[in-house]
């Protein structure tokens, strides 16, 4: 048995996951953005209304995270909040014209980082290692 931390797969995606946060979080600083952000922005940027909870389920954080997420980024006028219509006790968020220019600008920067990190294994390795950890990930 190899005592070797590169032939354990926690540690692999562990340190996977850290490189690719970094070269994304570098990506989008100039943004004014990270990576967590750049999450509730794609779940926002579908264009239907949304919940804070229905965007903290969708990203698989919990509601008091998206809070805190969601109050910088309404303090930095990327999103808004406002009463839902048909329930009061909601908020629904929504992207402000500047958070679809934001949001356009940190897709691409995103894609820049992530085809970076990716640049190693070619695209077809890359295509199934998306395969993969998504058969992985999927309930």
């Amino acid at each position: 048995m190899s005592t070797d931390p590169h032939d354990v797969l926690n540690y692999l995606l562990k340190h996977a996951t850290m490189r690719l946060a970094a070269l994304t979080d570098t990506a989008l600083a100039p943004l004014g953005i990270d990576g967590k952000d750049f999450g509730a922005l794609r779940v926002l940027a579908g264009g239907e209304p949304a919940s804070q909870l229905q965007v903290a389920q969708r990203l698989g954080i919990d509601r008091t995270t998206m809070v805190a997420l969601l109050d910088e980024l309404e303090r930095k006028g990327i999103v808004v909040r406002r009463p839902d219509p048909e329930d009061r006790r909601r908020n629904i968020v929504a992207l402000t014209e500047q958070g679809r220019r934001t949001f356009e600008a940190a897709r691409a920067a995103h894609a820049e980082a992530e085809s970076a990190f990716l640049a190693a294994v070619g695209p077809g390795a890359a295509d199934e290692l998306r395969r993969t950890l998504r058969a992985l990930v999927s309930p």
